[in-house]
């Protein structure tokens, strides 16, 4: 399960996420309302990034029609390297 916090309730509860990470949850990391960073336990392999359906850029509204040419395949593709 991936859980989004804001960088003011990750260091308000470091000792709460941190046992959570041990027990295998991952957490988004928000700082100024923008994903920054993920918090995964460590033996999490690198390849593993968990399901699409948890990623909120995944999740995310379309902001408007491509100016590159490519398609939103294509986009989703070079995001999420499938």
């Amino acid at each position: 399960m991936n859980t989004v916090i804001n960088a003011k309730e990750l260091r308000a509860s470091l000792p709460e996420v941190v046992e959570k990470v041990r027990r295998g949850a991952r957490f988004t990391v928000l700082y100024r309302s923008r994903p920054a960073f993920q918090v995964v336990p460590v033996d999490a392999t690198a390849n593993s990034p968990g399901d699409l359906e948890d990623d909120p850029l995944y999740r995310a509204k379309p902001v408007g029609r491509s100016t590159d040419g490519r398609s939103a395949t294509d986009h989703d593709s070079i995001l999420y390297r499938r």
